[in-house]
């Protein structure tokens, strides 16, 4: 029987997954070692792969103690937690695995977008608290005629506009380029982009480029009448910024699904009543998580048979 491939797992993912790892290779699972430095070191001569997820990611030091590494397969579509420049350099092909959470991103973008505008989750409250028949609950915002500004018009940017077109909202967009294809206007600058729309959407990458673009500058752009959503990046938003904009009116609202330092979520946005927030689950979904594991151990699976790989990053 031949000897199997042996990798290392970052960290745990959804079952499916660990367990297509566990029935292909050889698994050393990082996170269950007492000694972190003592494993790698050990298995280091013979390890040829890191698993990982967007959120565990692999970092240069990772890289560096498994000289022998071939590829890094990500669980996730963000790759801003591993070090793509050095596997770049050191000819370390990384994956991730697009297009097949674009969807759901964009679901939980669209119905982020509607609970904060219409308080959905502050009316679940206002019954669970028994007020209803007592005072009234106040009256929220409407979604249809309200311009949607979407910072990042890749895959999940242009699946949330057919969502938010789908209810009577125009789209417009900004990033690094204008996309000649696509209908909805372009604005050159996401200061410019704020200060045309009424809800701000960020689905643009995360990473040194646009961490913090979303400042104080930006939400001051976006005016007392304007909402941000975020499911991209915590980091893309300067997130005391973000803090002081709703607690003094500067925005009306925001809608949260990822966080500057997760999971630590700032306490004061436990707090205001114009926040609805989110334990990072844009792609969240049982059928969406299996093929984003099927997917990494496809890319696995490709590399070791000298195959092209499905989804190469870098």
């Amino acid at each position: 029987m031949p000897q199997r491939i042996e990798i290392v797992q970052v960290g745990p993912s959804v079952a499916s997954f660990n367990k297509a790892l566990d029935d292909a290779y050889l698994v050393h699972k990082l996170w269950l070692a007492p000694d972190r430095a003592a494993m790698l070191a050990e298995v280091a001569p013979r390890v040829r792969a890191i698993a990982t997820t967007a959120g565990f990611g692999a970092k240069r030091d990772l890289i560096d103690a498994l000289p022998k590494v071939e590829i890094v397969a990500c669980f996730g579509v963000g790759v801003d937690a591993i070090d793509t420049a050095y596997c770049k350099q050191r000819g370390i092909p990384v994956t991730n695995t697009p297009d097949v959470l674009t969807e759901d991103v964009a679901d939980t973008a669209i119905a982020l977008t509607l609970a904060t505008l219409r308080r959905l989750p502050q009316g679940d409250r206002f019954i669970r608290e028994g007020k209803w028949g007592k005072s009234n609950f106040p009256l929220a915002d409407t979604l249809g005629g309200k311009i949607m500004g979407i910072f990042g018009m890749g895959r999940i940017g242009q699946a949330t506009a057919k969502r938010a077109e789908a209810c009577g909202m125009r789209v417009i967009y900004s990033g690094p380029r204008a996309k000649p294809d696509l209908p909805q206007p372009y604005l050159p600058s996401l200061r410019a982009l704020a200060e045309a729309c009424d809800v701000l959407m960020i689905t643009s990458p995360g990473g040194a480029e646009t961490a913090k673009q979303v400042n104080a500058e930006i939400l001051q752009a976006l005016g007392p009448k304007g909402y941000v959503v975020n499911v991209a990046r915590g980091s893309i938003i300067d997130e005391p910024a973000l803090i002081a904009a709703l607690q003094n009116g500067t925005i009306a609202g925001a809608g949260l699904d990822v966080f500057a330092d997760e999971p630590n979520v700032p306490e004061a946005l436990w707090t205001m009543d114009n926040v609805v927030l989110q334990p990072h689950i844009g792609s969240a979904t049982q059928q969406t998580r299996d093929a984003m594991g099927a997917l990494t151990v496809r890319n696995l699976a490709a590399h070791f048979a000298g195959e092209p790989l499905l989804t190469p990053y870098v």
